[in-house]
């Protein structure tokens, strides 16, 4: 017995005295590459030689991500990394590796030293973080190493601008998208303020001349505008070879410019979301849609609003827009109709009426449910393709009957009857990853008995009631 204890108690001491050096090189860099690359290398060079060779032979770092997300709350986050850090890594890792990097991730603060760190020749994707607007535009129109990079090498390109609660407009950042077309001789892929859900601001651009906005490399685009006629003008043709458009309006309404029929046949996935209602999906939504003749996926997140009509359901999506598409493989939405009858009566169909119209179609599985608000001679619906594919959940109600939705952030709920405890508890297991509950609804909670028992929203970080 006490040559067992003995026996345990040394190899206690053994593993105690464990030390990372004495680890292989392959398990070292299984746990490098299980790190953030700026993190590994900021701990790990000029420890030893040994060290430098694993970082900068082995890792072979072709990406560099030199951002920091703090979020101090809602509308307040930082993404600088420590004046400690950024200076090691300018003065002691980009020197070895700035020949090497393909893609490069800088917010506003440290950009500028970065950038004259090294030349970064094989440099092709660009991500800017969390940059004011103003800042923005000087290192455009001035003759600065950005510059260059953007005219001669840029592929890839991802922009993100600061939250401004006393901006008005959008008139510099409108300028700012016409500039990065203009300068960016090489874009293939541009995503314009579409980093974080919950950070887009959107551009106005139906109204620059004719020849603005004008590229012959860009294929993918991400952009958010202000209104659907900012839409149609980015599909007149001024982006020859633009194949794929994920675009977010912020209202659709009736537009003003000229209606223009001709087919997009250049054009393979387009995907359009508007979180506002809009009386205008018969005349400006689906003329748009059966333009896209060669569309491989499609992807909606649309609000309508009607008057004396009918839900949004799967017969009316095959018939007005999918047969139009016959190369359509992939059709990813979330669709919400509000039917408003006044002095008509309409039969409203059931969920399981609606569930019915999607069957044969090719829809894969669909969630739904209706609700009917008769006080106010409402009827809502709400159809969308699982599993769920949206950051956003809008017009949550008590006709809610469940699911599991881990993509969503963002959840908007209301309706005229009481929200209880027992909806709750259900939204909360239903949506892990929550960050905003947003709630409409001046009816006080009938059944009181659960009130003492917790609910938990563990991400929650905007609540508005």
């Amino acid at each position: 017995m006490n040559k067992q204890y003995a026996s345990v108690k040394m190899n206690n001491s053994n593993i105690n005295k464990l030390n990372i050096l004495d680890l292989p090189d392959e398990i070292l860099l299984i746990i490098f590459n299980k790190l953030k690359t700026v993190d590994a290398i900021y701990s790990l060079v000029d420890v030893n030689d040994r060290f430098n060779r694993l970082v900068f032979n082995s890792l072979h770092i072709r990406k560099l991500d030199t951002t920091n997300m703090v979020i101090k709350s809602y509308y307040d986050r930082r993404f600088s990394i420590d004046n400690n850090i950024l200076s090691k890594i300018c003065e002691k890792i980009l020197p070895r590796i700035h020949h090497q990097l393909n893609e490069l991730i800088v917010e506003q603060n440290s950009m500028k030293y970065i950038l004259l760190t090294g030349n970064y020749p094989q440099l092709d994707s660009l991500s800017l973080v969390n940059f004011q607007k103003e800042i923005l535009l000087q290192y455009l129109t001035g003759n600065s190493i950005l510059h260059h990079l953007f005219t001669q090498q840029i592929q890839y390109l991802n922009i993100d601008v600061s939250y401004d609660p006393k901006s008005k407009g959008s008139k510099i950042l409108s300028s700012i998208f016409a500039l990065f077309l203009s300068i960016c001789k090489q874009l293939i892929n541009l995503n314009f303020c579409q980093l974080f859900y919950d950070r887009k601001t959107p551009i106005c651009i139906y109204k620059f001349p004719l020849t603005s906005c004008i590229s012959s490399t860009l294929i993918k685009l991400k952009v958010n505008v202000a209104t659907f006629d900012d839409c149609l003008y980015l599909l007149d043709g001024r982006l020859k070879h633009l194949s794929t458009l994920i675009i977010d309006v912020k209202e659709i309404f009736l537009s003003f410019s000229d209606k223009n029929k001709k087919k997009l046949p250049d054009l393979k996935c387009f995907s359009l979301t508007s979180m506002k209602d809009t009386r205008h999906y018969d005349d400006q939504i689906i003329p748009l849609l059966r333009r896209m003749i060669n569309l491989k996926e499609l992807t909606l997140f649309l609000l309508v609003l009607k008057n004396d009509s009918i839900y949004i359901d799967g017969i009316q999506l095959h018939d007005q827009i999918l047969i139009y598409m016959p190369q359509l493989n992939k059709f990813t939405f979330s669709i919400n109709t509000v039917i408003v009858n006044e002095d008509i009566k309409i039969d409203r169909p059931s969920n399981e009426d609606i569930q019915h119209s999607f069957i044969g179609k090719g829809y894969g599985q669909v969630g739904s449910y209706v609700h009917y608000r008769q006080e106010r001679n409402v009827g809502t619906s709400h159809v969308y393709s699982l599993p769920y594919q949206f950051e956003y959940f809008f017009h949550l109600n008590n006709s809610f009957q469940g699911d599991i939705f881990d993509t969503v952030q963002c959840l908007a709920m209301t309706d005229g009857r009481p929200f209880e405890h027992n909806l709750f508890k259900l939204i909360s297991q239903c949506f892990p990853l929550l960050k905003e509950l947003r709630v409409v609804n001046y009816q006080p909670q009938k059944n009181k008995q659960h009130s003492s028992i917790l609910i938990i929203f563990p991400r929650l970080i905007l609540l508005n009631l």
